[in-house]
């Protein structure tokens, strides 16, 4: 997104905590998408993947991340900027960065990341009440402007909230390179046909449920080569549980678990794939299922996925209810058609270039215009 805008022309700084970055920044992180070796921590703004940043220790809680040297640096410099765009909701950053374009005057759009969804509400609901009521309401309700990623998210947390100055603005995708093909087994780990998941694990995205189904279709002897490939991390104790209960099912062939990727190696195991599966409880947008179909890969999502209506409209994949009988129906439709999944896919990628980073910065920075001219009026 900051890459996008930078492109045409936005002077922009991205102000943030190194919470869960310690290692990656003092070592030379390298960015997930592109590679980029960033320069080690030091005071004042470095580049990051291609973007100016501020990184600011947290003091305290995994979850809140209280900042004080962040709270300070926005409350001094917010005034430097016209407009201020924050990403979610639910932590001192967000809390501190309103408060302090509030006394400076500065305009700011919050972005809320789903998590005002119901679903999201739902969870944790005490303490979620609680911070919406002693700074979450005041928060929105000052904002310029509501950034939501996709039609239902804003109907749904405005029925729920009462909100207003809701903006939908997707999140945008960037295209890739094809990868070698005489190399690429090597990178996606496997030469067999299989079912991608390329998502953060986490128990909303519906894996328990997933996995079941898979394993059911797969004991069918014409599916039997087929695998579950799961790309991505999580909470470690939640990722254990689940290859636990691959192993009790004596099933580690075919599901298999490759960890965080990134880079070359993402590309490849999302280009190989001949299915992308997210059949998540909630999800606020989806960006996987964009990468998905921007590489020509079909897609299989819930009706919870935000963006189930558009794959529907657009005939880019499969939408199937979250339990085990659904999914494995709905699996063995997708699996057995090759011919579908190509229509599905090339139908997807026509569709997903509509979303490209270069066309979706245009519409924030008319937001970002039209935010800055009516608070100088």
């Amino acid at each position: 997104m900051c890459r996008a805008l930078r492109q045409r022309g936005l002077d922009l700084t991205v102000a943030t905590t190194s919470h869960e970055l310690g290692d990656d920044l003092s070592n030379g992180h390298k960015d997930r998408q592109h590679g980029n070796a960033s320069p080690e921590l030091h005071s004042g703004t470095q580049e990051f993947g291609g973007v100016p940043t501020h990184f600011f220790p947290v003091q305290w809680g995994d979850s809140f991340k209280y900042s004080r040297p962040l709270a300070t640096w926005l409350n001094a410099h917010v005034c430097d900027f016209d407009v201020v765009h924050i990403h979610a909701v639910f932590n001192h950053a967000c809390v501190a960065a309103a408060r302090a374009c509030r006394r400076q005057q500065v305009p700011y759009v919050i972005r809320p990341l789903g998590t005002l969804d119901p679903w999201s509400m739902n969870q944790k609901p005490v303490r979620k009440r609680f911070f919406w009521a002693l700074a979450g309401r005041k928060m929105l309700r000052m904002a310029s402007a509501v950034h939501y990623t996709a039609e239902a998210e804003r109907t749904a947390t405005e029925q729920l909230l009462g909100l207003d100055k809701g903006k939908v603005i997707p999140l945008g995708v960037e295209s890739s390179a094809p990868v070698d093909v005489a190399s690429s087994g090597a990178i996606v780990g496997t030469n067999r046909p299989y079912v991608l998941v390329l998502s953060r694990i986490h128990a909303k995205k519906g894996l328990e449920v997933l996995i079941e189904a898979f394993l059911e279709l797969r004991e069918e002897a014409v599916y039997s080569d087929w695998q579950l490939v799961i790309a991505g991390d999580g909470e470690p104790a939640y990722v254990e549980s689940l290859k636990q209960e691959v192993t009790k099912r004596r099933a580690n062939e075919a599901v298999v678990f490759r960890g965080w990727i990134e880079g070359e190696q993402k590309h490849a195991i999302l280009q190989n794939a001949s299915l992308l599966a997210l059949p998540s409880h909630q999800e606020n947008f989806g960006l996987c299922v964009f990468e998905a179909l921007m590489e020509g890969v079909p897609v299989l999502i819930s009706p919870q996925v935000n963006l189930a209506e558009d794959i529907v409209q657009a005939n880019a994949g499969w939408i199937c209810a979250v339990d085990v009988t659904s999914l494995a129906t709905c699996l063995k439709g997708a699996l057995a058609n090759e011919e579908e999944r190509v229509k599905r896919g090339s139908a997807g990628k026509k569709f997903a270039e509509k979303y490209e980073w270069s066309k979706i910065a245009k519409q924030l920075e008319t937001m970002y215009q039209s935010v800055v001219e009516t608070s100088r009026r």
